[in-house]
């Protein structure tokens, strides 16, 4: 019980945290406003967080809860192929509506400069990878995606694609929408990975 209330409680304050600083900016955002969001203490956040800076790191988590509800809220009746388009399509969705460039940007940039065990987005224990892994699996043995390549090989090229494609949007700072774009282009990457037809062999 006591894991459960502190996972509650760091859970607490981290969506307190990209909530604040979303709508009033990371700058303007301080410690103690995220405590007073999040209904809990300093004490609580010194616990978790050595300042406002490490939670930068924490938006994997967020994009992590909202995977978790997309798993719960996806149309079991899509094949493995669909679901990923669906999966990258909504994460897009949430970061173009929800996620300022800047606070995108800074998550990119402390990550590149990040020691490799607080590379969260790399983390292979995130939702992200663990339900991308049961997708791409099912996928390869219901024929649907090919299987000349591990599943870790094919969600390495996911992930990859996903980060270059939140990298690429930060660098043209947001001048074009993500999601118009992710939806033209992700169906083209990914189908290179759909299992050939007897035709096509």
């Amino acid at each position: 019980m006591p894991r459960k209330n502190s996972r509650n409680t760091k859970g607490r304050i981290i969506s307190a945290a990209w909530k604040l600083f979303y709508e009033q900016g990371y700058e303007a955002t301080t410690v103690e406003d995220i405590v007073f969001e999040s209904g809990t203490s300093k004490g609580s956040f010194y616990h978790y967080f050595e300042g406002k800076n490490a939670l930068l790191g924490t938006l994997a988590n967020v994009f992590d809860e909202k995977y978790e509800q997309l798993e719960m809220t996806m149309d079991p009746n899509l094949n493995a192929m669909e679901k990923l388009i669906y999966l990258n399509h909504e994460l897009f969705v949430m970061i173009e509506s929800g996620v300022s460039m800047d606070l995108l940007a800074r998550l990119l940039s402390t990550q590149l400069l990040a020691r490799s065990t607080e590379k969260h987005l790399l983390d292979r224990n995130r939702t992200y990878f663990k339900l991308l892994r049961r997708i791409i699996g099912e996928g390869q043995r219901s024929g649907q995606l090919r299987n000349d390549l591990s599943v870790n090989a094919i969600l390495k090229a996911y992930a990859l694609w996903e980060r270059a494609l939140m990298y690429d949007w930060c660098l043209a700072e947001g001048d074009y929408s993500l999601v118009a774009y992710t939806d033209q282009v992700t169906p083209m990457f990914l189908s290179s990975y759909a299992a050939k037809t007897s035709e096509q062999k």
